[in-house]
């Protein structure tokens, strides 16, 4: 379908505000509706982007309607709906930006609806399926017309992965996520584990039903049983299933786009942001009554567009939660931030979330083995006010995860670490910045920070092990195999050349710690 097929249904009753030949004869892949400021993180290339213009303002300047448009551009966006019901009218800053950058403008009257636009779009192309030429073995013409009509209809994926396999007998057929999760499965089909799920994903009977998503987003189709369907018909099958899919990923885009802005109002500078607008921004994202809520933060590699992908499909294997996942506006690149509503308080000492999520953490980790990914979860937040709080946890508990080192290795460990796990002075100090920990351990340990002087590197060993034996001089001496005296002498070059008196137990802990941050 192309732009300028939309303008000639009489029932959506377009206005084309400016747009040439190029620009017209586009073809339409998608329909993202937007009200963002900056949408282009969350659209796909050849979409269409309809929006209400919630994000605008008379009062606005033309920069505004800019950058708007130059992230519709960016994206790869093949037009843009915008409706009149917000202001009027389409403003004409914001034609003039369409213009400038090569993106058609079509006006929405008020008396058409954005679903009216989407359904029209997809029940297009979904119509195209059922009009396919019946090459051999391809899937019969009764079956590709009564697929696209369930696809209209939006019916469920056991639905339709029943109704797509019924001509071969109904065998026993799954769809199931990149790690595990069963997604739909035939009535022959008994439950698959998570865990032999997960293993089927790369089993030689399993195809991916969207090739083209994220290793954390993919779905993929798996008979169990040989059942000598030719590939065709299968692959035909799984396009079916692909356009299941990139409906829920649209649904998924959005709700991303409500989830954004509930972080930003988290993580507003202030004190605390207001608790009306907090309150409607998590009653957007369907989280307004299931406090207490946790905060989890993932961080992938920093050109990888996938941490979304994968903390999503983390947190779908939580059950009876609620979850929203976006974007923090200060986030580094490859960070993903959500909010997760428990309804359920627990008296547990060991918190459910994080026990389930780290469960799944190494299997979510092999979908995609050259991108490490590291993750912090807060305490529960009891209240809406005390999200800021969560969230600070979270990326405290983030930093700790990323400077956890394997044994015997200078790579820090791919893991999730939750603040219920800084239990010890160690396992505190790794959730602060590397830079921070190494400026501190210099300004503490004095002359001492310099381990190329091998009287030094003497000290600190001596240090270390008078600590880590509770400031025992004969065990001290024992361990290094010293006269009890030596050990008094070491420790008082210690104590001169740091300023600290190791008979006090703060100058100890300050010492300890400053050799824990090297």
């Amino acid at each position: 379908m192309h732009v300028e097929d939309l303008l000639r249904l009489e029932s959506l009753d377009l206005t084309l505000l400016w747009g040439d030949r190029p620009q017209l004869t586009r073809e339409i892949t998608g329909v993202t509706a937007t009200d963002l400021e900056d949408p282009g993180r969350f659209l796909q290339r050849g979409e269409l982007v309809l929006s209400g213009l919630v994000w605008w303002a008379p009062a606005d300047d033309e920069a505004k309607a800019e950058r708007f448009v130059a992230a519709l551009e960016e994206a790869g966006a093949v037009a843009l709906l915008a409706g009149e019901e917000t202001h009027g009218g389409v403003p004409e800053v914001l034609v003039e930006a369409c213009r400038r950058h090569g993106i058609a403008i079509l006006s929405v009257p008020v008396h058409t609806s954005f679903r009216a636009v989407t359904d029209t779009v997809y029940l297009r192309q979904w119509g195209d399926l059922s009009r396919r030429p019946a090459a051999p073995y391809a899937l019969p013409e009764n079956v590709r017309a009564e697929l696209s009509r369930l696809l209209a209809d939006g019916t469920d994926p056991d639905t339709l992965l029943t109704r797509s396999v019924a001509h071969l007998g109904t065998p026993p057929a799954y769809v199931l996520s990149a790690t595990g999760r069963t997604i739909a499965r035939t009535p022959t089909a008994p439950p698959l584990p998570v865990r032999r799920a997960a293993e089927a994903v790369t089993a030689t009977t399993t195809l991916s039903v969207d090739p083209d998503a994220s290793a954390y987003a993919q779905w993929h189709l798996h008979l169990p049983e040989p059942v000598g369907t030719p590939p065709r018909m299968l692959h035909e099958i799984a396009e079916v299933l692909a356009q299941h899919r990139r409906a829920s990923l649209r649904r998924e885009t959005t709700a991303r786009g409500r989830a954004t802005d509930l972080l930003a109002l988290i993580d507003t500078p202030s004190s605390a942001a207001a608790p009306a607008a907090l309150g409607r921004a998590l009653e957007a994202c369907g989280l307004a009554d299931q406090d207490p809520y946790t905060v989890i933060t993932v961080k992938g590699a920093a050109d990888n567009d996938g941490t979304v992908d994968a903390l999503t499909e983390a947190l779908h294997h939580l059950t009876d939660c609620g979850f929203a996942v976006g974007r923090l506006p200060t986030a580094e690149p490859g960070e993903a931030t959500a909010v997760i509503g428990t309804r359920t308080r627990t008296d547990s000492r060991t918190d459910p979330i994080a026990a389930t999520l780290k469960n799944l953490w190494p299997t979510l980790q092999s979908r995609n083995a050259k991108v490490p990914l590291h993750g912090g979860i807060s305490t529960p937040a009891a209240t809406p006010q005390t999200l800021k709080g969560a969230l600070t946890q979270a990326r405290y508990a983030l930093t700790a995860a990323s400077s956890r080192r394997a044994p015997g290795t200078e790579a820090p460990t791919s893991n999730l670490a939750a603040i219920e796990d800084l239990t010890t002075l160690d396992a505190l100090l790794t959730g602060i910045p590397a830079d921070v920990r190494t400026a501190f351990g210099i300004h503490a340990l004095g002359p001492l920070a310099d381990d190329t002087n091998p009287s030094h590197r003497m000290l600190l060993e001596t240090l270390d092990v008078f600590l880590t034996h509770n400031g025992s001089w004969a065990r001290t001496a024992e361990a290094l195999h010293l006269h009890v005296n030596t050990v008094h002498y070491r420790i008082q070059r210690v104590e001169m050349l740091t300023g600290r008196d190791l008979a006090r137990l703060d100058h100890k802990l300050d010492l300890k710690a400053a050799l824990l941050c090297r």
